[in-house]
């Protein structure tokens, strides 16, 4: 890979495509998205979200409303689903992983989506390829 961020839809697609087929391609144990965390697109003071491919895992933390979402996200998606819920006490979330068999085109469309629809992220905002 040559880039590692993205600021517009189509360069995120293309990014996140690119990301997972390299992470597939060398068997690496996780690839990671990033929100940029100076963005002003973030809320003040919150860390930003991010996504993980594991192999055909992708891993989100989610607040409720977060988690309600992305489960309408999930209807567009049929052969992504969710595996696992972990909600401890002490945290103010669920830790999801969705079991996503599908190519690397299908897998890029569906973190963009998330970070849009499930994070309420503007459209503008710049996303990171941390690991691969």
């Amino acid at each position: 890979m040559t880039r590692f961020d993205a600021t517009t839809e189509s360069e995120r697609l293309a990014l996140f495509a690119d990301a997972a087929t390299a992470h597939r391609t060398r068997s690496s144990d996780v690839m990671t998205v990033d929100v940029d965390p100076d963005s002003d697109l973030t809320e003040g003071g919150e860390i930003p979200p991010w996504i993980q491919l594991a192999g055909t895992e992708l891993v989100m933390d989610c607040t409720d409303a977060e988690l309600d979402r992305l489960k309408s996200v999930l209807d567009e998606f049929p052969e992504f689903r969710i595996d696992d819920l972990v909600s401890p006490e002490d945290a103010g979330g669920t830790n999801v992983v969705i079991t996503a068999r599908s190519d690397a085109n299908r897998v890029a469309g569906f973190i963009e989506r998330a970070f849009g629809d499930v994070y309420e992220l503007e459209p503008e905002y710049r996303a990171w390829v941390t690991g691969v």
